[in-house]
C-alpha cells in the first residue's frame, strides 16, 4: 500500500502521514485506532509493544 492510498484512508495529506512514518510528528490516537483496523492488527503491535 502506498503511503498516499494510507493517507487516503485517514483523511489527511500524504506528506502529514509520511511526518508519521518518519517519526518527525506524533500521530494522534484516532488515526492510530483507523491504521490498527485497516491492518488488522492491534495498536501495541503498531506501538511496538507486541
Amino acid at each position: 500500500m502506498k503511503q498516499a492510498d494510507v493517507a487516503q484512508h485517514l483523511g489527511i495529506a500524504q506528506t502529514v502521514y509520511s511526518r508519521y512514518e518518519r517519526g518527525y510528528q506524533t500521530i494522534p490516537v484516532e488515526h492510530l485506532l483507523k491504521l490498527a483496523d485497516l491492518y488488522g492488527v492491534t495498536t501495541d503491535y503498531i506501538l511496538g509493544k507486541d
